[in-house]
């Protein structure tokens, strides 16, 4: 098996070396991420493609969250990263125009002990429709969101969803809105 390293960055978000993907989590190293938000409009309203993360996922297993997300490779660019895992966590191969919109930072720490401490990439496409086919290691489902109907269940349901999927989801509706 080989060894998947994480790139991370000091506090300016500049590389500074590379570790480990879960010794970077045990230690909490802030570390290189990106998220893909794909969206669409129908019918007059702003929809998301969600993922619920599959159960057996290192952390935030069962969660709703992005369309996929995870750590560029040492020397890979972010759009190349994002196409990689959209075909490996969901089998989507549609041709997408990928765009880095700038980044959120977080830290998570969660009762496993591993610490999401990321400077994240979101990356956005709009895409009316797209084939997938779920990695079951992954994600246990992938489907469409109202944006209407995310922000009532964040309100209702908080914990259903990703650490990160609130900034991901701001910082998309922001870009979107101007």
């Amino acid at each position: 098996m080989s060894c998947e390293l994480v790139v991370v960055v000091d506090k300016f978000g500049k590389p500074i070396g590379t570790e480990e993907k879960l010794e970077a989590h045990r230690l909490g190293l802030k570390h290189l991420a990106f998220s893909v938000l794909i969206y669409r409009y129908n019918a007059g309203q702003l929809e998301f493609l969600l993922q619920k993360r599959a159960i057996n996922k290192y952390h935030s297993g069962g969660l709703w969250s992005n369309t996929c997300c995870s750590h560029p490779r040492p020397d890979e660019e972010i759009i190349s990263a994002s196409q990689r895992r959209l075909v490996e966590e969901l089998g989507i191969t549609t041709p997408l125009e990928l765009i880095d919109i700038g980044t959120v930072s977080y830290c998570a720490k969660f009762s496993n002990g591993l610490t999401e401490n990321e400077l994240d990439h979101v990356v956005i496409a709009e895409s009316k429709e797209v084939e997938f086919n779920l990695n079951a290691n992954e994600a246990e489902l992938c489907e469409w969101w109202q944006k209407s109907d995310i922000e009532q269940t964040m309100k209702a349901e908080p914990a259903i969803f990703s650490a990160w999927f609130r900034l991901v989801l701001e910082k998309t509706t922001h870009h979107l809105s101007n």
